[in-house]
């Protein structure tokens, strides 16, 4: 059972360090509000995966990945919160604004913003209710093995995003040059338009 838990976390963690909306959503909070305000988004995440893994332990996230309009209505829920925090970073930082500081940062809840685009992400609850089961370790009942494996992949989230937002505040000298900040900021908008237009575009 050890070999099999040693090797859903490997599973995990590759899954979990691969760029993806919930890095471009940290980034983008680290970038103009500060490194708090990206790990209480990072929070949010989290928060937003332990919600999902429990939404697959009672079932309910296998009903929306088993229901094509459901599913839908999600996936486009949250590509279009993508492209619109995709597009506000574009405008924050065009050509003709001021610097952005980090005292005038996004708009809106942090804990909120990293949660919302979790929630909305159709992929999480694909992936917990069909790769998951697969890595649970035999010998536990499913439902206490799910949860185990949520647990891991909350706390993998959590200690990857952090240290990522560390590394970004240890770089904070650097990212605070203003070509350097506004390239970083469009940069990151444009990831986020991005990985919204491959949410919209990917088949269930």
């Amino acid at each position: 059972m050890l070999t099999h838990l040693l090797a859903a976390i490997g599973v995990l963690g590759l899954l979990t360090i691969a760029p993806g909306p919930d890095m471009a959503v940290v980034t983008r909070r680290a970038l103009e509000a500060g490194p708090a305000d990206a790990l209480r988004t990072t929070g949010g995440i989290a928060t937003g995966l332990l919600l999902w893994g429990a939404l697959s332990v009672a079932g309910l996230a296998a009903v929306l990945t088993a229901s094509p309009a459901a599913y839908l209505a999600v996936k486009l829920l949250g590509a279009g919160y993508l492209v619109f925090l995709g597009a506000q970073a574009l405008w924050q930082h065009r050509p003709a604004a001021p610097t952005v500081t980090t005292t005038s940062g996004p708009a809106g809840s942090p804990w909120r913003t990293g949660l919302v685009s979790n929630v909305l992400n159709p992929k999480i609850a694909v992936f917990y209710t069909g790769l998951l089961p697969t890595l649970a370790p035999p010998g536990l009942p499913l439902t206490w093995a799910m949860a185990l494996l949520v647990l891991l992949h909350t706390t993998l989230t959590l200690a990857w995003l952090g240290g990522y937002v560390l590394l970004l505040s240890r770089a904070g000298p650097v990212l605070q040059k203003p070509g350097i900040r506004r390239a970083l900021g469009r940069t990151t908008g444009v990831a986020l338009i991005g990985f919204g237009l491959v949410v919209a575009t990917a088949s269930g």
